[in-house]
């Protein structure tokens, strides 16, 4: 169908389907997958609306399209929409979702014979596609897709299911529907095999881990498997670092999203899941510091021409500043010394100048208030002649001053507990 755009070529190979033999179906499937891998964000939202949910199901029901062809292109659907982070809730509430509800739900069924690969794959089609799944099927997904996320067969088409397997599991946000003991042993294997054997892709691993870190809320067993067993803060700063030797930083970001394959794609990835490492994680290591290292790298790089990137790093920052870091270590990573010198550009927008305020006044508040971590009154005195001496050094008070004039507009725009005294945001030691 030369000359037709991504949206109508899906729609004509759907039509297609109707009246062919289920050989034929396959390989109009696997056409509709590549046309899926073509798809703009916005070609996306248009084609896969509630209707075309309920046109498939029909198509099921009249028995135009095979349940496995169905499965097949749904998971494709959901696994694509995944990578692309689009928010879509048009599956949810469609007649397709409910018939593959049901169905899990009589999976579910202790009976002779289960079909566990069908369960495996209506689970990732379900979850995938759906923003908001049923708490018990969640419950009931998990250990069959970590069993095929566990597959350690090298060929290409079990590496593949691999990832698909591992990009649902980190598909799934709501931590509290998954117990445990239905995930702590066999993620941690998965992990520490690609460690000794890198065995997975670039998202497969990224997944795996985006899986543990949000499993973390109130769960100081995994956090101790996650901090000094797995390496949490090596791994993802090791991920970082070749990342962005890969990436033209002085190029302008493009098609923000549409390209997964993209390295700064990734390490946008990577910084979300080390945000939400640093706001629930309280055990720490002498891998903070490289961490916090490589994100200071990785936002001196992006600072200039990927925003979206520089932006979530400075979040990251002041969630470790906020939760966990100790003064000392934000001045070791080079936190503070970055901060600053992006204040002092000109290229500043308001809401990057009002978090790297944020940042930057929270520093000397800890130190007076002696909310610093450092327990020893002698060490925590050496930081604030360290920070201060670095802060003369810097023009930290200068560059405070310099946006005194905008306190009181981010007061009631952002952040009413903004002093404005600036004497407030310098360190007496």
């Amino acid at each position: 169908m030369p000359g037709m755009d991504n949206s109508k070529k899906f729609n004509g190979l759907l039509s297609e389907l109707e009246d062919c033999t289920e050989i034929e179906q396959k390989e109009i499937v696997e056409e509709m997958k590549r046309v899926i891998d073509e798809m703009s964000n916005d070609e996306f939202r248009s084609v896969f609306t509630k209707e075309i949910f309920n046109k498939i199901d029909k198509m099921i029901e009249e028995k135009k399209i095979s349940l496995e062809n169905a499965i097949c292109l749904s998971k494709h659907l959901g696994y694509c929409k995944v990578k692309k982070i689009l928010f879509i809730l048009s599956f949810e509430g469609s007649s397709l979702c409910k018939r593959f509800e049901k169905m899990m739900n009589n999976k579910n069924d202790k009976k002779e014979g289960k079909n566990e690969k069908l369960l495996v794959d209506l689970s990732e089609s379900y979850l995938l596609m759906n923003p908001l799944p049923s708490p018990e099927l969640i419950s009931i997904s998990v250990p069959c897709i970590l069993k095929a996320a566990s597959d350690k067969e090298e060929n290409e088409e079990a590496k593949k299911k691999v990832e698909i397997a591992l990009v649902t599991l980190g598909s799934i946000d709501k931590w509290e529907c998954v117990g445990q003991e239905l995930y702590l042993h066999e993620i941690r294997e998965i992990i520490q095999y690609h460690q000794e054997h890198h065995n997975l892709s670039r998202f497969a691993y990224h997944s795996a881990w985006k899986f543990s870190i949000l499993r973390l809320y109130r769960n100081r067993e995994l956090e101790e498997v996650v901090v000094n067993e797995l390496h949490f803060g090596r791994e993802a700063a090791r991920e970082l670092d070749e990342l962005a030797k890969c990436v033209d930083w002085k190029g302008r970001e493009e098609r923000w999203g549409e390209d997964e394959a993209k390295e700064a794609y990734m390490i946008w990835k990577w910084v979300n899941v080390i945000f939400d490492y640093f706001s629930m994680c309280e055990l720490l290591n002498k891998e903070f510091i490289v961490l916090l290292s490589s994100i200071v790298r990785v936002f001196r790089a992006a600072r200039d021409n990927y925003e979206i990137i520089s932006l979530r790093c400075i979040l990251a920052l002041k969630e470790a500043e906020n939760r966990a870091v100790k003064v000392d270590d934000l001045l070791k990573g080079g936190a503070v010394n970055a901060v600053l010198e992006k204040m002092q550009l000109q290229t500043l927008n308001k809401f990057e100048t009002y978090e790297f305020l944020l940042f930057l006044i929270e520093i000397p508040i800890r130190l007076k208030e002696k909310k610093d971590r450092t327990a020893d009154k002698a060490k925590r005195k050496a930081t604030k002649k360290e920070f201060l001496e670095k802060m003369e050094e810097l023009g930290y008070e200068d560059t405070i001053t310099s946006f005194y004039g905008i306190f009181r507009f981010i007061n009631m725009s952002y952040y009413p507990q903004i002093s404005l005294d600036v004497s407030d945001y310098f360190v007496n030691v």
